[in-house]
């Protein structure tokens, strides 16, 4: 297991105390009906950012603000560059932020909006990676990464801490599985406190490098595609040095997801919830409604889905929540995919 330890994450929490929000852990009525057993949500959606990759990014920056680092440079899919830019402002840091043409145009906007030079690059975030490698090279930026760094993991095992902290009786904790950072930083947290936890991943069916590497054990590239679940785009690294091999120590089982499932999501956390989410951050929802979360449905005790962000482009939530009444499901996602290339291409 990593030499990351408890204490490396209470001293995060430290880090990032009076920067970052102790986010709500709330039970939902309608799952925990469908789940027979209690559902909680745990709603990082109300970080000043609307993403949970405000913890990672502050541990990270004020570590190096610690050690005299004034520039930094990251590559993202929006909500790690979003948190970068705003951790850097905190801290009087100048940011930079790589991403690639994939990334939702709302996204690239709120990074520019916190005064974050943005690089476009390419049209995958290994190729927003490059950039910023090409920054830390010739311009000598340095580097945060969005996931594999140690802490990077810590500022992310702080929401498992709070879990376990708010419910100690949990039994299945379901994580949107992307390059790990999140995955590894909670199952960490929350394995140390409640051994007898069970960790599950959920991602898109479409483009899913994690799941991928875990497949081949090792890590690998994968092609890089629309999907409602933009947030859990990206490759993980073929040099990866965290993630995968935390992922795959701890992981209990991974959910892959079709489109019209993610869109479902969306639309019952709207309906049911009252609450406005982005595809990656409506995963955990959407696969204990299509009940792929196997043993979930049996569970003793508690069950935690982790809702990640609200950074969804408010005319795409329309889009989905509207078409929702008028069609079926699975016409939702391809419908919506279209619309979204025809307005990149405007």
């Amino acid at each position: 297991m990593s030499d990351l330890s408890l204490a490396d994450f209470f001293r995060a929490r430290l880090r990032i105390r009076g920067r970052v929000l102790r986010t709500p852990l709330v039970e939902s009525p309608v799952l925990s009906a469908l789940a027979g057993t209690p559902v909680y949500l745990k709603l990082e959606t109300v970080q000043p950012t609307g993403s949970f990759k405000l913890r990672g990014a502050t541990n990270a920056l004020a570590r190096l603000a610690e050690a005299g680092c004034r520039r930094v440079v990251t590559a993202s899919t929006g909500n790690h560059g979003r948190a970068v830019a705003h951790a850097a402002r905190a801290l009087g840091i100048e940011a930079a932020v790589c991403m690639s043409s994939l990334v939702p145009p709302n996204k690239i906007e709120a990074v520019r909006a916190l005064g974050a030079q943005v690089h476009i690059a390419g049209k995958s975030q290994d190729d927003a990676q490059r950039e910023a490698q090409r920054l830390v090279r010739d311009e000598g930026y340095a580097y945060v990464p969005p996931f594999d760094h140690p802490d990077v993991i810590a500022g992310q095992a702080t929401i498992g801490l709070e879990i376990v902290e708010d419910l100690p009786d949990v039994e299945h904790v379901v994580v949107p599985l992307s390059g790990g950072g999140l995955f590894a930083g909670v199952a960490l947290a929350v394995k140390r406190s409640a051994p007898a936890a069970r960790l599950t991943g959920v991602t898109m069916e479409r483009g899913a490098a994690m799941h991928a590497s875990l497949a081949a054990g090792k890590p690998v590239l994968v092609d890089e595609v629309e999907t409602l679940a933009d947030s859990l785009g990206g490759g993980i690294g073929l040099d990866n040095g965290y993630t995968f091999s935390l992922t795959r120590e701890l992981i209990d089982s991974v959910v892959l997801l079709d489109e019209a499932s993610i869109a479902r999501g969306i639309v019952h956390a709207y309906e049911s919830e009252r609450l406005v989410l982005e595809g990656a951050a409506a995963v955990g929802i959407a696969a204990l409604l299509a009940g792929h979360l196997g043993d979930a449905s049996a569970a003793r005790g508690p069950i935690v889905l982790i809702v990640t962000g609200a950074n969804i482009d408010m005319n795409q939530h329309r889009r989905i929540v509207g078409a929702a009444g008028e069609a079926k499901p699975e016409t939702i996602p391809e419908a919506e995919l279209e619309t979204k290339r025809e307005g990149a291409n405007a």
